[in-house]
This record gives structure tokens, sequence and C-alpha cells, in this order.
């Protein structure tokens, strides 16, 4: 009997049905979640002994690289990214006063980053903090979803990986999820009194930013037609410890508009696709509500949150979900630990997570700027060699 050779593609599609490919699919720079700091990057480059390339930021808040081909083809990366671009209509140009870069994004939110040791942007200013009423949210000036520069390349892009690399992408979506960007806009203190003594408005100013979504969604899935598998969504609904609101005024605000809104993707897509969703922290009491919802893919799974133990998550939930992430801890073993301490916590995530299928393996969350190249390919050399299924 002659071997499958499994592309990427294969493999990852594999492991989206829960069935076992040949081995764990690999993800770095698939998306604006799965990513690594141009710092990092640039070392692990050197590391590898590629050449010196001009980096370009693929996502300027959290100054993550774009993943260079020749590292993708190095480290046998399965998924890759498509990204909207930017839209024409955005407003003032970057700009830098007083010691630090500073920005305005098309929400209107003002994001500043240290000039001097900064690693990424923080938000400082909050659009509708001062905005309260349904009169005075009928009068904000939102984004412009179907502005035609987010679609540019956008076509030639997806073809390009799904027929002629015949790798497996994500489809990035034109900003946070819904929860968050009302967190963003209206300051998170001001936003969680709405949600409790404002609701009209807490459930307008959600409404508006959902409509927003759909609008996009219903022209890039338009656009893309066949060539889609899984697209990008992004609450985060949890902190360290616990969730953010409580499961109940969740389901009374936040998972209608979920349900709708990925209710409209898997309608609107021409191919059946799977929701990639994202959210940090301790979501494991959100997740039977998340599930029934629509979502197919969680990520990051923050092993070092409460209640996120790899075993127990699968064991629970993994008849229903892919776990797209939690390889390997981000907040204390990957920046600070050993080579052998990464090699261990990879075959311990693998081991949890990867038996039938199920499982893309990335990092929890973003590699930060303070990563040393060392461990990121102790990490990928593990998973690479570790990760085979039938060993």
């Amino acid at each position: 009997m002659i071997a499958q050779t499994w592309t990427s593609r294969q493999r990852v599609t594999a492991a989206l049905n829960h069935k076992e490919p040949d081995r764990v699919p690999y993800d770095l720079g698939g998306t604006i979640l799965t990513g690594i700091h141009h710092r990092a990057y640039r070392r692990l480059r050197q590391h590898l002994g590629l050449p010196e390339a001009a980096i370009e930021i693929e996502d300027p808040i959290q100054q993550l690289a774009r993943v260079h081909e020749d590292v993708k083809k190095k480290l046998q990366v399965d998924v890759w990214g498509v990204n909207p671009s930017k839209p024409r209509g955005i407003g003032a140009l970057p700009w830098s006063e007083d010691g630090y870069d500073k920005l305005v994004d098309e929400w209107g939110i003002e994001w500043w980053k240290p000039q001097e040791g900064g690693f990424y942007y923080d938000m400082r200013r909050h659009p509708l903090a001062e905005i309260d009423t349904l009169e005075g949210l009928a009068k904000y000036q939102f984004p412009d979803p179907l502005d035609p520069g987010r679609y540019e390349g956008m076509v030639a892009r997806a073809n390009e990986l799904m027929n002629k690399k015949q790798v497996a992408y994500v489809l990035g979506r034109n900003a946070p999820g819904v929860f968050e960007i009302a967190l963003w806009m209206r300051g998170f203190e001001n936003f969680y009194c709405d949600m409790v003594a404002n609701q009209p408005f807490a459930e307008a100013l959600l409404d508006i930013i959902m409509e927003i979504k759909m609008k996009y969604w219903a022209r890039a899935l338009e656009l893309l037609g066949p060539n889609v598998m899984m697209i990008s969504e992004a609450d985060d609904l949890a902190s360290q410890n616990r969730c953010l609101v409580s499961p109940e005024l969740y389901r009374k605000l936040i998972k209608p508009r979920h349900t709708k809104l990925f209710a409209f993707i898997k309608k609107q897509a021409q191919v059946p696709v799977q929701i990639f969703y994202h959210s940090c922290g301790a979501i494991t009491e959100l997740l039977p509500d998340l599930i029934e919802s629509g979502i197919d893919i969680l990520n990051p799974v923050q092993v070092s949150a409460a209640g996120m133990d790899t075993r127990e998550l699968k064991r629970k939930f993994g008849k229903d979900l892919t776990f797209y992430g939690g390889g390997v801890d981000t907040q204390h073993v990957l920046p600070h630990g050993t080579p052998q301490q990464v090699r261990d916590e990879v075959k311990r995530r693998v081991d949890d997570l990867a038996p039938g299928g199920g499982f893309i393996f990335n990092t929890v969350h973003n590699i930060q700027a303070d990563v040393p190249p060392e461990n990121i390919v102790a990490m990928w050399e593990t998973v690479r060699d570790y990760g085979v299924y039938g060993r």
C-alpha cells in the first residue's frame, strides 16, 4: 500500500473533521491571534539562518510581523491567512508626540505606544465615552463595512492559497467581536454599567456593530465564493480567573447576537465553513453557550487560566470543538522556561488535545517580543516529532 502524502489543506481538513491526519497541523501567522511580535520574529529568522529581510507589520496595534514564505516553508506551516486590507476611507494618519507613537483607528479609538521600550499600542481614548443615548448613538459615524479598500487583493490571495499552494487558510474579520468593540468604543467601565443600567443603549450599540459585521461578511463571502474554509471571529469574554460578565448577562445580551451573526455567516457562505472563535481567559463556563451559538473552533485555549485544563476540555467538548492553540503556555513557559521545559509542555498538550483529531497546534495567543528563538524552535521541533499520529 502506498502511504498518503498529505497536503496542508488535507491535514487541516482532517483535523477540523475530528479525524487523525499524518501529524498535528501547525500554524504560525495564519491569523492576527496566532502570530509573532516583530522583535521575536527578527531573532527567529536569524536563528534559523535565513537572510535578512524587510519585515512588514501585519497588525499595527499588536506589532505583529507578517511571516515570510521562507519561514512558513522551513517550519512546515499548514495554516495561512487572508485578511482584509486597509479601508480607503480611514481618517488621520498616525503621528508622534510627547514620547508616544499614536493612531486613531476607523472606529475612532485612539491608541498610544511608547517610543522608548514600547512593544505594542494601548487604548487611550474611547470615542463614545460621553455618548450614552440612542440619539447620540444615531449621530455617530461608524466605519463603512463595504469600503472597497478592504477587499483589495482578497480574491487573488484566496485563490492562490486554495488552488496553487494547497494550504488551509483563515479568512480574517474586519474588527474584533461585537462585545469587544462595544467595550473599546464606550470604555470598559461605561459599557459594563450600560449592560445593567442602560440596556436599550447597550443593545443598540451591539446591534450596530453586529450589522456592520454582517455586511462585511456578506461581501467577503460573496467575493471568495467556494474558496473559504474557516472564518475568524473574536471576543474576549473572560479574564484569568472568571468570566467578564455573568453567564446570565451573556445569555441575555451577547449570545443572541453571536447566534444571529454565526448563523448569518454560515448561510451566506457558498460552501460549509467553520467559525474560528477567539476568547482568552477562563471561558469554560460559557463553552456550552458558544457551541450552541455556532462556533466550531476555539482559540487560544488559555491553559494557564482557571478551569482551562486541556485534558478535561478535550473530554467534555472534544466532539464539538476543534482546539486551535493551547499548544504551549505563553505566559510563563515559552518566554521564561528552558527549551526542555518547552518540550515537556508541548508533549503534555499534544497528549491531551491531539487524540482523535480536532487539534491545530499553535501557542496560546501570539508569540510576544521577549520569547527567545531557542524556545520557539524547541516548540516546533517537538510538535513536528511528537505530534505524529500512530507514532
